[in-house]
């Protein structure tokens, strides 16, 4: 009985799907556009494939027309803002399995920038199509609202990071946030590498990037981590997780490893 229950979602999964596709964290959305009709040409009609993009190359751009989102099959994405004074913002970086330009869909407008961090591929889904079948289907609204929880969400605990945390809990709580994102594409959650640069990531925080050059050289002199340019191994997440929470045992705001700076200053 329970080798005909485990069996029994896999004999729905047309033929045609990838084994890459089975693996993307937008699988469940694809599915649904499927697996109520049966008709398993349904995802080569709604879903484009593919579009491949080198490092830097832009996706859409901001104030372009809305013709369809974006599931990143592989590689990395940011989005940015540019004001009207011309400064660059980024407001987020996306990997594997993230779903791009849900956010425009009322206004048809892509209010933001999307731009390859890497070599990336991504799946064109056609907006029109999708809009359609997600008044039809309700399966497809319940991973839509999933997805949107989770984007509230992640914006909430951005918002508190920026405006209540130093530096060094920005960048463990970033770290960790990354260290989450790969353990939900079931990859390694202690070691990956960054797609991002270091001034990327000090944009993204709010802090000077030679201010997060200094406390990589800190958590790496501290343990916390090993890092060879982009490559990071998070060694400690147990101390990441304190100190992303300002919270590390006997201390208050200051964490113990900006300390060593502190008595520097003190003796000088």
């Amino acid at each position: 009985m329970s080798e005909v229950s485990k069996r029994a979602p896999v004999a729905e999964v047309p033929a045609s799907v990838p084994q890459d596709c089975r693996n993307c964290g937008a699988y469940k959305l694809c599915m649904s556009l499927w697996l109520k009709s049966g008709d398993a040409s349904l995802l080569d009609r709604v879903v484009k494939r593919k579009q491949v993009l080198k490092r830097g190359e832009t996706l859409y751009r901001m104030g372009q027309s809305v013709e369809y989102l974006y599931v990143i099959r592989g590689g990395s994405v940011k989005t940015c803002i540019t004001t009207e004074d011309g400064q660059v913002q980024i407001i987020g970086f996306h990997i594997a399995g993230e779903l791009l330009g849900l956010e425009d869909m009322e206004t048809r407008e892509h209010n933001c920038e999307a731009r390859a961090t890497g070599l990336t591929s991504v799946c064109e889904v056609s907006i029109d199509r999708f809009e359609e079948l997600t008044r039809k289907d309700s399966a497809i609204q319940h991973e839509i609202f999933k997805i949107l929880s989770m984007e509230v969400r992640h914006a909430q605990e951005l918002a508190l990071l920026l405006g209540k945390h130093n530096a060094e809990e920005r960048l463990a709580a970033f770290l960790l946030s990354l260290s989450k994102q790969f353990a939900q594409r079931h990859c390694s959650a202690n070691e990956f590498d960054l797609s991002m640069s270091r001034s990327d990531i000090g944009n993204y925080l709010g802090i000077a990037e030679e201010t997060v050059c200094r406390v990589f050289a800190r958590f790496q002199h501290s343990g916390l981590i090993s890092s060879d340019y982009r490559h990071v191994k998070l060694n400690d997440l147990e101390r990441l997780q304190q100190l992303a929470h300002h919270r590390l045992p006997g201390e208050s705001r200051r964490t113990d490893i900006g300390r060593p700076m502190l008595l520097a200053a003190a003796k000088a």
